[in-house]
């Protein structure tokens, strides 16, 4: 199946920008940072259950790099970067692990690399299955209120809050709550080996007041670079200079 997403043209001989959203959001949140590279063709992808594919569902990490996969050949995407945010992060390091053909480099902001304790493993799918279950079955606007309340979260203000919570209400709950039990990072393995083994350029980006992802992105044998002024969601928040690092690593 076919993500839906958003191309922009850019030099036919530059390697293609492909951004990947965070969970609950859309392509559409990169472009901000993304439209500032326009050399680049540049794809802003809506991952299965959020935005314009929230009809689509995967089972697995494995369909939803299929899915991506497909869409990259439908736009005939033979060399490109992944900039991942969050869970986009986790699926780019995911994929990136898989080593596909074409792929130039991997950018991921604030993605975690897996858990590496059973007890850990336990406690996380409890807590998705818990989210799912208030995802189907509770309205929207409740559930994210809670959900920006989460400790990785704590840099938000009120206002930012309520401006999340509105934006992601627009979303499908259950298109969500399936998404999140098949992405869960339970069911992830811990990518840390395989990253390891590289052999495809990585950087890691965080915010410098997100300090449980800075300190997963130190354990990573990979470039991290921090983010001014930003918690979680880096490019969100700083937009310029997540731009700056991106444009470092690219040497744009």
């Amino acid at each position: 199946m076919i993500l839906h997403a958003v191309a922009k043209a850019g030099e036919s001989e530059l390697p293609w920008l492909v951004f990947l959203h965070g969970f609950s959001g859309c392509g559409q949140e990169w472009m901000a940072v993304g439209e500032r590279f326009s050399r680049h063709p540049r794809l802003y992808l809506d991952l299965p259950g959020h935005g314009g594919s929230s009809a689509l569902y995967a089972r697995d990490f494995n369909e939803v790099c299929l899915q991506l996969h497909a869409t990259l050949v439908s736009y005939n995407i033979h060399k490109y970067w992944l900039v991942g945010y969050s869970l986009g992060g986790r699926i780019a390091m995911y994929d990136s692990c898989q080593k596909p053909a074409g792929l130039q480099g991997v950018v991921v902001e604030s993605g975690h690399p897996g858990l590496t304790q059973a007890a850990a493993r336990e406690a996380r799918w409890l807590s998705d299955a818990h989210w799912a279950q208030r995802f189907r079955q509770e309205p929207l606007a409740d559930v994210f209120a809670d959900w920006y309340r989460q400790p990785v979260f704590a840099g938000l203000s009120a206002e930012q809050r309520r401006e999340l919570v509105a934006i992601r209400c627009e979303n499908s709950g259950a298109a969500l709550a399936t998404m999140l039990e098949a992405t869960s990072l339970a069911v992830q393995p811990d990518l840390r080996p395989a990253l390891r083994r590289g052999g495809f350029p990585f950087y890691y980006l965080c915010g410098e007041h997100d300090h449980k992802f800075r300190a997963l992105g130190a354990e990573l044998a990979a470039p991290c670079l921090l983010v001014n002024d930003a918690g979680h969601n880096a490019h969100r928040e700083n937009p310029d200079g997540t731009a700056a690092s991106l444009a470092h690593i690219l040497r744009y």
